[in-house]
């Protein structure tokens, strides 16, 4: 099997763990409206100059914190980032450190090897073939706009949003990515979430709330939901439910660049297709590792090292930031703090 290997690898990158850790930060159109009518063009805070987003579009994510690119990764990568995931859904190819993950409605029903039974593939960085999207020069031009020159692919999904049971398990609930991370500074962090068909509505698009990326990292949690909750579908505990919100319908390709304290989520999947999307989450190789002990993010740490204990049998003490060291990949430019 490959799991020795990679908790190998991981113990490798533990022992390299040598360099004072920074400071401890404390971790606190569709429908609806978007606005740009309080934006004042000399104050750029989300993104950094360069001449690839027009003033418009750095206006738009100034103020909103998304921005989607029409057609922006060919048809042909995306079939076959597809093709790939298929393979791996039938144990045709087992990259090191994949993780698999099933809806809860379906988790303990008899597994078949199939598309149909996998609802989730993440941290494909030893996947040479799905992890070219995070080095597609279509994506790192617009990444760039966000985390400068010096790129590092810190988080990979391919997500297989399943046909809704009627339990309403295939709903994301609304939350805050930056919950996840432990790096700041949140400025220099975004994701690339590509459709790979069109999503809407009825499939499940994302839901977004325009401007929420201004606010702070929220407490999250499992919500209480009759039907069951995904492991790690951890979400807004309070929220304005009021606040408008933005449903993001997509043509295959299509890309949207999002900050990771944008509120966002999706809804049910009621068609019988399974909805793909691939993302990934960019941050700046100069952002710095922090200690989330004692703050908002302490839940998911214990969750995520937990879940990490089994899966690699490793003997060491293991915190969030040794996990995140493990995935994080240099994409372009110069490896500095990450």
């Amino acid at each position: 099997m490959e799991q020795p290997r990679a908790a190998a690898r991981l113990q490798i990158v533990l022992g390299h763990l040598g360099r004072p850790s920074a400071g401890a930060v404390v971790a606190h159109p569709i429908s609806g409206t978007i606005s740009s009518a309080s934006f004042h063009p000399q104050q750029f805070q989300y993104t950094l100059d360069n001449n690839v987003l027009t003033l418009e579009q750095r206006k738009f994510y100034e103020e909103n914190g998304f921005l989607v690119i029409k057609n922006l990764v060919p048809d042909a990568d995306i079939q076959r980032f597809r093709n790939e995931f298929e393979k791996i859904c039938r144990k045709e190819v087992k990259p090191l450190g994949l993780t698999v993950m099933r809806d809860v409605a379906i988790s303990k029903s008899e597994y078949a090897p199939s598309e149909k039974m996998i609802t989730k593939v993440q941290d494909f960085q030893e996947d040479k073939e799905l992890f070219r999207y995070c080095t597609l020069p279509e994506i790192l031009k617009y990444v760039e706009c966000f985390t400068g020159p010096n790129i590092m692919a810190m988080h990979t999904m391919l997500i297989n949003k399943p046909p809704d049971s009627g339990k309403k398990t295939s709903r994301h609930p609304l939350h805050q990515d930056l919950h996840y991370f432990p790096f700041r500074p949140s400025d220099l962090i975004v994701c690339a979430w590509t459709a790979m068909e069109h999503i809407n509505r009825n499939n499940g698009c994302l839901v977004v709330l325009p401007g929420t990326h201004k606010g702070s990292l929220k407490p999250h949690d499992y919500p209480k939901w009759e039907g069951g909750v995904n492991k790690m579908f951890h979400g807004i505990q309070d929220y304005e439910e009021n606040k408008a919100r933005v449903h993001l319908v997509m043509e295959k390709g299509d890309t949207v660049f999002f900050h990771p304290l944008l509120i966002h989520g999706s809804g049910q999947n009621k068609t019988q297709g399974f909805r793909k999307a691939i993302s990934c989450h960019f941050a700046s190789a100069d952002c710095h590792y922090i200690d989330v002990k004692g703050t908002s993010q302490e839940n998911i740490e214990k969750e995520v090292v937990g879940i990490a204990h089994k899966f690699f049998g490793a003997e060491n003490s293991v915190d969030l930031k040794d996990i995140w060291m493990f995935r994080a990949r240099l994409v372009k430019g110069e490896r500095t703090n990450l």
